[in-house]
């Protein structure tokens, strides 16, 4: 273990110790301090500040998310850097009613009580915690799932909630080559166990925000938000609700009838599946009341005038979230009011 740090975080009057061989981000997690983070893989930017005073060095990252230019003027992202000295950084991204509100990181022995097909490409998985208690998290959030016989990890959002504590389930793309993607496809059964650690993530709600609620995902990116969309139902939240989801195909297309159950429990909430590889669908047929087509951000500007009263939920492939943030930024949309996270994969195209 490496030398002890101070880290002194503006404007929010925080501090924190971080030792060299930790990330500070991790550091803050460890102390029960709730950062704005996303994929913790140098890859999103969710964690990026700004380097007042002090020496960081960082690990390797992508320059998608942290510019070389950015770099050279003092930026540095959190999931990335680790202090050699007392340093005092700047916030960009944070909720100060959320610094201190971080749930515990756990680590979780469980076993697969199911693993079944959604579509050609993506597969729910269902877990049950084999120790006694809860695992806590707030929805919305992801966990690390380590893979078997080795010290690697994969990270999913989860697709339930903590009011069935018995079930965790993720929602998973299969990846040609990938290393946990073989897993799912021809190696795990039930009754196998696999250890989950977290949970990590910024993308939830706040319990007394009242503002509408505008979701848009992909693929795989159902997973949280349909995280969030069971929460918002058990809660009886009474926002009005609008979730654009992105698919190639009809058969793309998953958990319609639970999709609709949420629909027809609230008169706020709107549902629109956008089909970028189809002119037209049968709705009425698959139980969708409404539908578009072309590409999910496309339909969105389409039908939304005026988000800049909305909180944002994005999730699913880098260039749709990408291509989402570019659209609200056209919109007017502030950047507090976006949460994202972007499924990124080990996988190389």
């Amino acid at each position: 273990m490496g030398d002890t740090h101070r880290i002194r975080f503006e404007p929010v009057d925080l501090e924190i110790e971080v030792t060299e061989d930790e990330t500070i981000l991790d550091a803050a997690f460890r102390q029960g301090v709730s950062l704005m983070h996303g994929c913790r893989e140098g890859q999103c930017s969710a964690c990026k500040s700004f380097l007042l005073d002090g020496d960081v060095q960082m690990d390797r990252y992508s320059t998608f998310a942290l510019a070389d230019y950015e770099s050279e003027e003092g930026y540095v992202l959190l999931c990335k850097s680790h202090a050699y000295s007392d340093c005092e950084i700047e916030l960009i991204n944070f909720d100060e009613d959320e610094l201190h509100n971080a749930v515990p990181l756990q680590q979780v022995r469980t076993r697969v009580i199911e693993l079944a097909p959604l579509t050609n490409d993506i597969v729910s998985l269902k877990l049950a915690p084999l120790e006694p208690g809860r695992y806590e998290f707030k929805p919305g959030q992801y966990s690390e799932v380590l893979i078997p016989g080795t010290d690697e990890h994969r990270s999913f959002s989860m697709a339930t909630t903590p009011a069935t504590p018995g079930v965790i389930e993720f929602i998973i793309k299969c990846y040609p080559g990938g290393r946990f993607s073989a897993l799912l496809t021809d190696g795990l059964v039930v009754g196998d166990e696999l250890v989950l650690h977290g949970p990590y993530g910024s993308f939830t709600v706040k319990p007394d925000a009242t503002r509408d609620i505008v979701c848009i995902g992909g693929g795989a990116g159902m997973a949280p938000i349909l995280s969030l969309l069971r929460h918002l139902a058990e809660i009886e939240s009474p926002r009005r609700v609008r979730f654009y989801y992105g698919a190639r195909t009809v058969n793309d297309l998953f958990y319609l009838p639970e999709i609709a159950e949420l629909a027809t429990g609230s008169a706020d909430f709107d549902f629109v599946p956008a089909l970028s590889e189809e002119t037209a669908a049968d709705w009425d047929s698959i139980g969708v009341r409404d539908g578009d087509f072309g590409f999910v951000t496309d339909v969105v500007d389409r039908r939304e005038a005026d988000l800049t009263d909305a909180d944002i939920y994005l999730c699913g492939p880098p260039p749709m979230v990408d291509a989402a943030l570019a659209l609200l930024d056209s919109k007017g949309v502030a950047r507090e009011r976006i949460h994202f996270d972007k499924f990124t994969t080990a996988v190389s195209p």
